[in-house]
Protein backbone atom coordinates (compact mmCIF):
# COMPACT_ATOMS: atom_id res chain seq x y z
CA UNK A 1 0.00 0.00 0.00
CA UNK A 2 1.05 3.35 -0.81
CA UNK A 3 2.71 5.42 2.09
CA UNK A 4 2.68 9.63 2.55
CA UNK A 5 4.69 11.03 5.64
CA UNK A 6 2.23 14.36 6.13
CA UNK A 7 -1.16 14.82 5.53
CA UNK A 8 -0.16 17.29 2.87
CA UNK A 9 1.18 14.54 0.71
CA UNK A 10 -1.73 12.38 1.35
CA UNK A 11 -4.13 15.66 -0.24
CA UNK A 12 -2.28 16.25 -2.77
CA UNK A 13 -2.34 12.75 -3.92
CA UNK A 14 -6.09 12.27 -3.37
CA UNK A 15 -6.77 16.17 -5.47
CA UNK A 16 -4.68 14.60 -8.19
CA UNK A 17 -6.16 10.86 -8.37
CA UNK A 18 -9.45 12.47 -7.74
CA UNK A 19 -9.01 14.90 -10.86
CA UNK A 20 -7.51 12.37 -13.08
CA UNK A 21 -10.66 9.89 -12.24
CA UNK A 22 -13.81 12.41 -12.82
CA UNK A 23 -12.08 13.76 -15.56
CA UNK A 24 -12.79 9.99 -17.32
CA UNK A 25 -16.32 11.02 -17.15
CA UNK A 26 -16.19 13.95 -19.86
CA UNK A 27 -17.03 11.68 -22.44
CA UNK A 28 -19.29 9.77 -21.23
CA UNK A 29 -22.88 9.93 -21.75
CA UNK A 30 -25.87 10.16 -19.72
CA UNK A 31 -27.39 7.67 -21.84
CA UNK A 32 -24.33 5.23 -20.90
CA UNK A 33 -24.26 5.48 -17.51
CA UNK A 34 -25.86 3.15 -16.43
CA UNK A 35 -24.92 0.60 -19.34
CA UNK A 36 -23.10 -2.52 -17.91
CA UNK A 37 -19.92 -3.40 -20.68
CA UNK A 38 -18.93 -7.44 -20.64
CA UNK A 39 -15.33 -7.31 -19.54
CA UNK A 40 -15.91 -4.15 -16.94
CA UNK A 41 -18.11 -5.11 -13.34
CA UNK A 42 -19.56 -1.89 -13.06
CA UNK A 43 -21.19 0.68 -14.88
CA UNK A 44 -20.27 4.26 -14.58
CA UNK A 45 -22.88 5.31 -12.55
CA UNK A 46 -22.28 2.61 -9.63
CA UNK A 47 -19.06 3.96 -9.76
CA UNK A 48 -19.41 7.19 -8.84
CA UNK A 49 -21.61 5.93 -6.48
CA UNK A 50 -19.67 3.79 -4.75
CA UNK A 51 -17.06 6.20 -4.04
CA UNK A 52 -19.52 8.72 -2.90
CA UNK A 53 -20.75 6.26 -0.79
CA UNK A 54 -17.46 5.51 0.78
CA UNK A 55 -16.14 9.14 1.49
CA UNK A 56 -19.22 9.91 2.76
CA UNK A 57 -19.55 6.78 5.45
CA UNK A 58 -15.48 7.54 6.61
CA UNK A 59 -16.12 10.92 7.66
CA UNK A 60 -19.39 10.04 8.88
CA UNK A 61 -17.84 7.32 10.99
CA UNK A 62 -15.90 10.35 12.69
CA UNK A 63 -18.96 12.78 12.79
CA UNK A 64 -20.54 10.17 14.64
CA UNK A 65 -17.83 9.03 16.90
CA UNK A 66 -17.08 13.02 17.78
CA UNK A 67 -20.76 13.10 18.68
CA UNK A 68 -20.80 10.77 21.37
CA UNK A 69 -22.38 8.04 19.05
CA UNK A 70 -21.21 4.57 18.72
CA UNK A 71 -19.83 3.61 15.25
CA UNK A 72 -20.35 0.04 13.58
CA UNK A 73 -18.19 0.00 10.44
CA UNK A 74 -19.27 -1.29 7.89
CA UNK A 75 -22.66 0.37 9.00
CA UNK A 76 -25.42 -0.56 10.51
CA UNK A 77 -27.41 -3.78 9.68
CA UNK A 78 -24.19 -4.66 7.47
CA UNK A 79 -21.47 -6.87 7.85
CA UNK A 80 -17.66 -6.83 6.51
CA UNK A 81 -18.11 -10.09 4.72
CA UNK A 82 -21.30 -9.03 3.16
CA UNK A 83 -19.99 -5.53 1.39
CA UNK A 84 -22.61 -6.22 -1.83
CA UNK A 85 -25.07 -5.13 0.04
CA UNK A 86 -24.01 -2.16 1.26
CA UNK A 87 -23.01 -1.18 -2.19
CA UNK A 88 -26.39 -1.89 -3.25
CA UNK A 89 -27.18 0.60 -0.48
CA UNK A 90 -25.22 3.21 -2.07
CA UNK A 91 -26.78 2.80 -5.80
CA UNK A 92 -29.71 3.25 -4.28
CA UNK A 93 -29.58 6.32 -2.67
CA UNK A 94 -27.76 7.80 -5.85
CA UNK A 95 -29.98 6.30 -8.37
CA UNK A 96 -32.02 9.39 -9.13
CA UNK A 97 -29.15 11.90 -9.96
CA UNK A 98 -27.87 12.57 -13.22
CA UNK A 99 -24.12 11.62 -14.39
CA UNK A 100 -23.81 15.69 -14.43
CA UNK A 101 -24.82 15.72 -10.56
CA UNK A 102 -23.13 12.87 -9.35
CA UNK A 103 -20.05 14.40 -11.23
CA UNK A 104 -20.85 17.84 -8.80
CA UNK A 105 -21.49 15.50 -5.50
CA UNK A 106 -18.29 13.87 -6.59
CA UNK A 107 -16.24 17.12 -6.21
CA UNK A 108 -18.10 17.89 -3.55
CA UNK A 109 -17.22 14.98 -1.40
CA UNK A 110 -13.74 15.84 -2.37
CA UNK A 111 -13.71 19.37 -1.28
CA UNK A 112 -15.28 17.96 2.20
CA UNK A 113 -12.67 14.95 2.70
CA UNK A 114 -9.83 18.05 2.08
CA UNK A 115 -11.19 20.23 4.87
CA UNK A 116 -11.84 16.91 6.95
CA UNK A 117 -8.23 15.48 6.46
CA UNK A 118 -7.03 19.37 6.90
CA UNK A 119 -8.82 19.07 10.51
CA UNK A 120 -6.05 16.69 11.85
CA UNK A 121 -2.23 16.61 12.66
CA UNK A 122 0.02 14.75 11.13
CA UNK A 123 0.05 12.74 14.14
CA UNK A 124 -3.44 12.28 14.58
CA UNK A 125 -3.43 10.80 11.58
CA UNK A 126 -0.66 8.74 11.37
CA UNK A 127 -1.14 7.42 14.66
CA UNK A 128 -2.94 4.07 15.65
CA UNK A 129 -5.78 4.19 18.41
CA UNK A 130 -7.23 8.10 17.46
CA UNK A 131 -10.56 6.92 16.98
CA UNK A 132 -12.48 4.72 18.02
CA UNK A 133 -14.16 4.01 14.55
CA UNK A 134 -10.57 3.28 13.04
CA UNK A 135 -9.51 0.77 15.56
CA UNK A 136 -12.66 -1.15 14.97
CA UNK A 137 -11.19 -4.15 12.78
CA UNK A 138 -8.16 -6.46 13.78
CA UNK A 139 -5.89 -4.52 11.59
CA UNK A 140 -6.33 -1.37 13.81
CA UNK A 141 -5.21 0.85 11.07
CA UNK A 142 -4.47 4.95 11.54
CA UNK A 143 -7.16 7.15 9.88
CA UNK A 144 -5.15 7.98 6.42
CA UNK A 145 -4.89 4.58 5.86
CA UNK A 146 -8.86 4.60 6.03
CA UNK A 147 -8.75 7.47 3.97
CA UNK A 148 -5.96 5.93 1.41
CA UNK A 149 -8.25 3.10 0.36
CA UNK A 150 -11.70 4.57 0.29
CA UNK A 151 -10.18 7.64 -2.20
CA UNK A 152 -6.62 7.54 -3.78
CA UNK A 153 -6.68 3.52 -3.92
CA UNK A 154 -9.90 3.05 -5.87
CA UNK A 155 -10.02 6.44 -7.81
CA UNK A 156 -7.20 4.79 -10.02
CA UNK A 157 -8.48 1.38 -9.79
CA UNK A 158 -11.95 2.60 -11.18
CA UNK A 159 -10.21 5.04 -13.29
CA UNK A 160 -8.97 2.07 -14.81
CA UNK A 161 -12.23 0.35 -14.97
CA UNK A 162 -13.96 3.86 -16.60
CA UNK A 163 -11.40 3.57 -19.28
CA UNK A 164 -11.62 0.22 -20.22
CA UNK A 165 -15.56 0.39 -20.09
CA UNK A 166 -15.36 3.89 -22.41
CA UNK A 167 -12.87 1.57 -24.78
CA UNK A 168 -15.61 -1.23 -25.06
CA UNK A 169 -17.87 1.10 -25.66
CA UNK A 170 -15.98 2.86 -28.35
CA UNK A 171 -15.84 6.52 -26.77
Amino acid sequence: MQGYETKDELIKQIVKMAKLFIDEFDTVSEADKNRLIEGVDHTPFQMLAYQLGWMNLVMNWDKNELEGYEVLTPAPEYKWNKLGDLYENFYEEYKEYSLDELKGLFNNCVERIIIWISSFSDEELFSQGVRKWASSTPSKWPIWKWVHINTVAPFKTFRTKIRKWKKLNNQ
